[in-house]
């Protein structure tokens, strides 16, 4: 008989953990402090982007960036099919915007270098790229274009997997509020306390708290260096042109999702847990769509909000088991990358429990827990 597995956080980690879990058998129960994917997970943009996102080389973040967006298309099958509703992913292939001559060559070093990680990627301008982006402003001088990368729709992926989880047996427990204690050891297993929801115990545990992770060290006995950063987004919707691809410059992204909304993001900043969406943060957003599409130019958002992105000192995730708690695999800090890096991170969780990886696993050696030994929680 399987152990039984207690989920800590509801976002699109821990559903995803979770619809993993159930898949293979386990028992599964997620505790969530507030409403499942209420934070950074029905926020996102749910772009699938790691040729586009990850420029500076073949690093082992890269290459688990690249690994799960090869998982995708099965994985969202599966979702779909378990829940009966769609997630809408979508390949649309992106196109990384130049608009300066001193812009190109970073995009052909990036080319190069991706290359042999398979790759299509090719260079555009002039008429070929007025052609495939008839809306972009005249003033790119060129562009990257990849193919292979794409995007979901993410409150629509959090609700799927929300209900493949209940088909599937999870123990759903929303609204537990604030986790007043957590213990564990190798002869009870793990015990967890919340404010609004009592005390729960199951034999392993996932933690997967996102943003508010940082505010757990104390209790899994290690220092958890997560903190939350403000990601500020914008939507317009109708739109007065065709956007055909995800479009990336330095400055900010676009996509365009199935209901005809152009998604537009992010503005970060650093502000504690709050949430509130601010003139400065969307103004700069404003701008930038003007210029990059001239139809836009003077146009008002039709809607605004703002997430917490949990970020890490060096922008790479936590994932591993603890050796401060037994029993506990901390899946925390996936900054901007959640929703790409959930069929990675759930198989890799679940590989855990079914006892495949060990502590020494080198797939998860780069992003261990431990690696920030010195560091702060929160900090």
């Amino acid at each position: 008989m399987k152990p039984s597995v207690l989920i800590v956080g509801g976002g699109i980690i821990g559903l995803s953990c979770a619809f993993e879990a159930a898949s293979r058998g386990f028992a599964v129960t997620v505790l969530e402090r507030d409403g499942f994917g209420g934070q950074a997970s029905g926020a996102a943009a749910g772009m699938l982007a790691p040729f586009s996102e990850n420029p500076d080389g073949p690093d082992a973040f890269f290459r688990l960036c690249l690994d799960s967006l090869r998982l995708y298309p099965e994985w969202a099958r599966r979702v779909e099919e378990a829940s009966g509703r769609r997630v809408e992913f979508l390949r649309t292939g992106s196109l990384q915007v130049a608009l300066h001559e001193a812009d190109e060559l970073p995009l052909a070093r990036r080319m190069e270098w991706q290359r042999p990680f398979g790759s299509f990627a090719e260079r555009l301008s002039g008429e070929a790229l007025r052609k495939l982006e008839p809306g972009l402003t005249g003033e790119a001088v060129s562009a990257l274009y990849c193919p292979e990368e794409g995007h979901v729709h993410a409150p629509k992926l959090v609700e799927a997997l929300e209900l493949a989880c209940l088909r599937a047996g999870v123990r759903l427990v929303a609204g537990a509020g604030e986790l007043l204690r957590a213990e564990a050891d190798e002869s009870s297993g793990v015990r967890v306390t919340a404010a609004a929801a009592g005390r729960h115990a199951a034999d392993l545990a996932v933690w997967c708290t996102g943003a508010w992770s940082g505010l757990h060290g104390g209790w899994l006995g290690a220092p958890v260096p997560v903190h939350p950063i403000r990601g500020q987004i914008c939507a317009y919707r109708p739109l007065p042109c065709d956007v055909r691809h995800m479009i990336f410059t330095s400055q900010a992204y676009w996509v365009r999702k199935s209901d005809g909304s152009l998604v537009c993001g992010a503005s970060e900043d650093v502000a504690g847990f709050d949430r509130s969406v601010t003139e400065a943060g969307i103004g700069r957003l404003v701008r930038w769509t003007g210029k990059m599409f001239p139809d836009l130019r003077g146009t008002e958002p039709a809607r605004r909000w703002a997430g917490l992105r949990p970020a890490t000192l060096d922008g790479w995730p936590l994932l591993g088991p603890l050796a401060s708690m037994p029993g506990v695999f901390l899946a925390a800090g996936h900054y901007r990358n959640g929703i790409l890096l959930s069929p990675a991170t759930a198989a890799a969780a679940c590989d855990w429990l079914e006892g495949r990886v060990g502590r020494t696993d080198g797939r998860l050696e780069p992003f261990s827990p431990e690696r920030f030994s010195g560091a702060r929680s929160g900090s």
